[in-house]
């Protein structure tokens, strides 16, 4: 029997399956498209959170300084307010000098001869004033003003043509007494500088170099355990008076130093034994005897005899001839000083002088 042919129908299984994957299809094309869009409504939001996170942050530093904005403008409208008052100030200064020039102009030009006569008379009476007054200075190259503006008739010899200072700058120039000595001796070079005792020695210095003579010629020298001239680099060399820049140097240089170690004089007078050409006049600033010779002692103390020994050997090496002038100012514990200088000065036809402590 012949087998009947099958109808096509619509609604037969192929069919539903192909519409079930088209359905699928879209259903996972939507899924897709709407992802991608929260994606990119994500970074949005993002972006947006960021503007806004900046913006509060400008408003935060806005608030922050708007206090100093307000200081500043109050302190502006202060300043404005003091410049408008000083131009005030100022134009009404001009109106009144401009009134001064309208008196001058309508003045007679007699009176103002008179007035020119009269303040030349005056001028001519203050050039006569210091006139005298430079001849009551009479000769001295730098001046010197002391208390009461005061000076001592002293008797050194203040001449000659090449002028040589010595001063001493060891440690006993801190202070008269032992105690006082040994209290300062470890402070700064600042506290060393302004002791009494030293400061009255470099007015001491001030002093002398006030007298010089004009047409002289001298030198400085510090010492303690060794020397030095007061402007470094001016060893062995003599120095003009005349230079008042120079010589005013040389006083501001010793204001520099601070007194420390112990004294040789043996040193210092070999220094003055090699000069060439020799000083003619030598002045002795010190305050007691030696406490070394060339060499450093081995032990920490030495006697009175000891001291005097080494004076002795010391001045043997002073050139011949040469007056020493010797200003003392005791030390206590030294019992030989004032003896020993006050010989070295006669010897040697100086002068000698032990200032009493407001001098000069």
């Amino acid at each position: 029997m012949a087998r009947k042919n099958r109808r096509f129908s619509t609604f037969s299984l192929s069919f539903l399956d192909i519409m079930s994957c088209g359905f699928g299809a879209v259903a996972l094309i939507f899924l897709i498209i709407k992802h991608g869009s929260d994606h990119d409504i994500e970074a949005e939001n993002q972006d947006l959170a960021a503007e806004v996170n900046l913006l509060q942050e400008e408003v935060e530093y806005g608030r922050e300084h708007l206090v100093q904005a307000r200081n500043t403008l109050d302190s502006t409208s202060d300043e404005l307010a003091e410049a408008q008052g000083l131009a005030r100030r100022i134009i009404e200064e001009i109106e009144a000098v401009k009134g001064n020039i309208a008196e001058i102009d309508s003045t007679d030009e007699e009176d103002d001869i008179k007035r020119l006569q009269e303040k030349l008379k005056k001028l001519q009476q203050a050039k006569k004033e210091l006139e005298a007054e430079n001849e009551k200075l009479g000769n001295n190259v730098r001046k010197f003003v002391g208390d009461g503006d005061r000076q001592y008739l002293t008797g050194l010899r203040l001449g000659g043509d090449r002028i040589l200072v010595l001063l001493d700058s060891s440690a006993s120039m801190l202070g008269d007494e032992l105690i006082k000595v040994i209290r300062t001796r470890n402070m700064s070079s600042r506290v060393k500088r302004q002791t009494e005792k030293w400061q009255r020695a470099l007015r001491t210095v001030s002093w002398l170099t006030a007298q010089f003579p004009q047409d002289s010629r001298y030198q400085i020298y510090t010492f303690n355990t060794g020397f030095r001239a007061a402007i470094a680099g001016t060893e062995d060399r003599w120095l003009n008076v005349d230079d008042h820049d120079q010589l005013d140097k040389a006083i501001d240089e010793l204001g520099k130093v601070a007194p420390e170690n112990g004294t040789s004089l043996e040193r210092i007078f070999n220094a003055v034994s090699a000069m060439s050409p020799l000083p003619d006049n030598i002045i002795l600033i010190t305050d007691g005897l030696p406490t070394q010779g060339m060499k450093k002692p081995s032990g920490d103390t030495i006697s009175g005899n000891d001291r005097r020994d080494l004076f002795k050997r010391a001045i043997k090496v002073l050139p011949k001839e040469v007056p020493v002038n010797v200003i003392l100012s005791p030390m206590e514990g030294d019992p030989f000083a004032a003896s020993e200088f006050w010989k070295l000065a006669m010897d040697t036809q100086g002068s000698f002088l032990a200032p009493s402590r407001d001098w000069p």
